[in-house]
């Protein structure tokens, strides 16, 4: 039992696979913390910079509409071209405003995690109108975290306003009597002083909430031991399979090297452990290796040699090192060449006095 709650527990760090996998589910990294924040820093961005010109361009166009408002025509078509006139006003003061407002949502939410298309999250399933499973979601640690964030975040803000107001206590109440012309300035420097104290908490509070959301995330992705192991054979491959081929490539490729040793020259040996069969014709560089192996390998290299009349020299020093440094098909090495080619012309003239 023990065995398989720890074959089953999800103690491992997810893999790269497993958070792209995440990703393209649409289970991504959100924290809707940082998506406020952007917007309340753009609305505030909004109002320092665009407040004074958005105000005039709608105090000039409803002021004249106002100062005009006797010689205007409202019967039939003319109330349809007043209205869209006065729309086509509004909209071209306030479109940059809004624009800001869109693209620091977008830039809220690109921010925290690429953009991903995925329909999984709106695929209606019955856990997400299951009353149960909405309590359980709600009395969840997610769910009396957010709650927990919430009242420290209002405390926060709504201490953190009264200190600024207590000290403009008076001049508050004393703004039912100012002169009208007063008034603006005041209250929109007190305006401005509150939301940029707003948007610096929400700003600490954002980056502590996107924290928070990015471990929970990824404690939501981590695997188990035999999550790892279905991972590694679908990416790998299965081990008994990749073993299998293996094997196969290795027979295929003795199979091709007892073929090639007939054709060989020599084949240098060590009477025991070591054979490397070398091929050299006139017009060639250097030797090269037609076959190698050790053991069992070396020992049927030997008995294909004999069986084809090819020349088994004895030399372990050689042996040794060729077998280590020249592979299937490649030329000897030139700190080799005159050993080897010591060899082979000993052989040569061998063959040739034979021949006389």
């Amino acid at each position: 039992m023990a065995d398989e709650r720890d074959d089953t527990e999800r103690t491992q760090d997810p893999t790269f696979k497993r958070l792209e996998d995440a990703i393209k589910r649409g289970d991504v990294v959100k924290s809707a913390e940082v998506s406020t924040w952007f917007m309340i820093a753009g609305g505030a961005m909004m109002l320092m910079v665009f407040a004074a010109p958005m105000a005039d361009s709608l105090a000039t166009t409803l002021r004249g509409v106002l100062a005009n408002s006797y010689q205007i025509p409202t019967d039939g078509p003319a109330l349809d071209n007043l209205v869209k006139t006065l729309a086509v006003d509004v909209l071209t003061a306030l479109g940059i405003p809004f624009l800001m407002l869109a693209l620091a949502a977008l830039v809220g939410t690109t921010i925290q995690h690429r953009i991903v298309l995925s329909i999984e999250p709106i695929i209606p399933r019955l856990a997400r109108i299951s009353p149960a499973a909405g309590l359980a979601r709600l009395f969840s640690r997610q769910g009396l975290a957010n709650f927990a964030k919430g009242l420290v975040k209002l405390a926060t803000i709504g201490a953190v306003i009264a200190s600024l107001l207590w000290p403009q206590r008076r001049q508050i109440a004393g703004l039912v009597a100012a002169d009208p012309v007063a008034i603006l300035p005041f209250t929109q420097s007190l305006a401005l002083q509150m939301l940029g104290t707003v948007v610096a908490i929400l700003a600490i509070v954002a980056a502590a909430d996107y924290l928070f959301q990015y471990r929970q995330w990824y404690e939501r992705q981590k695997m188990s031991m035999r999550q790892m192991k279905e991972e590694f054979r679908q990416t790998e491959g299965d081990p008994i399979i990749k073993g299998k081929l293996r094997q196969l490539r290795q027979a295929r490729m003795r199979k091709r090297m007892m073929a090639a040793v007939p054709k060989a020259s020599v084949v240098i040996a060590n009477p025991i452990h070591f054979a490397v069969a070398l091929k050299y014709e006139r017009g060639m560089n250097a030797p090269v290796c037609v076959a190698k192996g050790v053991d069992l390998i070396a020992r049927r290299i030997r008995e294909v040699a004999q069986a084809h009349g090819i020349p088994v020299v004895e030399n372990p020093p050689l042996a040794r090192a060729l077998h280590g440094t020249v592979e299937i098909d490649q030329e000897i090495p030139p700190e080799h060449y005159r050993a080897v080619a010591e060899i082979i012309g000993y052989l040569m003239r061998l063959r040739r006095l034979v021949a006389r």
